[in-house]
């Protein structure tokens, strides 16, 4: 049986067109046929790697960057941290070494120079305990000799010494009152100056000396003492040998003898130069040893750090 399908008159002339039924299934069963058989290659790769894996001839891939929860980054940082080292256990010391670090903390620690005694005064020509610095050169002699001679304690001392001297009448030929006090202090602070420069940095670059003070900083308080007050007499030279302290010596001289120049006449005699001269020695000795037990002071009496 044949069916004949009539449709609209289309061209010239009416012409009918017609199709077979069973020739356009079988075109519909060839496409869907086409269309199919791509599933059936993929069913086909799916059966063939589950088949492997499951030989073990290949593994399914499971570093994927998945979002990572708080209990598995906890758990991951746990497992990649490295184990901590296992505590060493020091080894014994010796016999030696033991009476060594009694020694060591049985030892007193080393008295300590600042730079200003009560933050005040100066101390730059102190050196502390066991210190062995380079002798100075003379640059930093004339150094210290000007910070000595020109700090504001200086100013302070002379018009303290000048204003004892002028209510003593120590020199009765420069008056008193405001016009008195001027003339000892310029005076006083010219003996000062002057013999500071002779006795800290000219004589000492001549002679080689080193007219710092060494702190002792052991032994009992007499030998302490003695030794500082000595210091005016005895100094080390450039070669760390102690040696007699001519810088002190002849430079506070020369000092007085430059004084003559502008203190009155009845101050000129042998018996008066000879009194401001066994001054000057004697303050120079009584402030070293004041050097030597400030850091005593400080500690155990003020309970400060020097």
């Amino acid at each position: 049986m044949q069916v004949v399908v009539i449709s609209e008159p289309s061209g010239k002339g009416g012409q009918v067109q017609g199709t077979s039924f069973k020739g356009k299934r079988a075109q519909q069963e060839r496409v869907g046929a086409w269309m199919f058989l791509p599933k059936r290659w993929m069913l086909g790769w799916a059966l063939a790697l589950g088949w492997l894996v499951r030989a073990g001839l290949c593994e399914p891939r499971t570093d994927w960057n998945l979002p990572m929860t708080a209990s598995s980054a906890s758990e991951h940082v746990l497992t990649t941290l490295p184990d901590a080292p296992e505590p060493q256990q020091s080894a014994p010391l010796s016999n030696a070494d033991a009476t060594a670090a009694s020694t060591a903390k049985d030892k007193p620690t080393p008295k300590q120079q600042p730079k200003r005694i009560l933050g005040v005064i100066p101390n730059y020509r102190a050196v502390s305990e066991g210190a062995v610095p380079p002798p100075p050169t003379p640059k930093q002699a004339f150094k210290l000799a000007t910070q000595t001679s020109f700090d504001y304690s200086a100013f302070a001392f002379v018009g303290i010494t000048s204003l004892l001297a002028e209510g003593t009448a120590s020199h009765s030929d420069l008056g008193k009152g405001v016009g008195g006090f001027w003339a000892y202090y310029w005076r006083g602070f010219l003996d000062k100056t002057d013999g500071n420069y002779l006795v800290i940095a000219a004589l000492p670059s001549v002679f080689h000396e080193d007219e710092r003070y060494y702190t002792r900083g052991e032994g009992s308080v007499v030998g302490r003492g003695f030794y500082a007050a000595s210091r005016v007499l005895i100094t080390p030279d450039y070669h760390g040998s102690q040696t007699f302290n001519a810088s002190e010596v002849v430079g506070r001289g020369i000092a007085q003898a430059v004084s003559i120049a502008y203190y009155p006449k009845n101050d000129r005699t042998i018996g008066a130069l000879s009194e401001k001269y066994g001054y000057s020695i004697g303050r120079d000795a009584a402030t070293e040893v004041f050097r030597e037990f400030w850091p005593d002071i400080a500690t155990h009496v003020l309970h400060r750090h020097p």
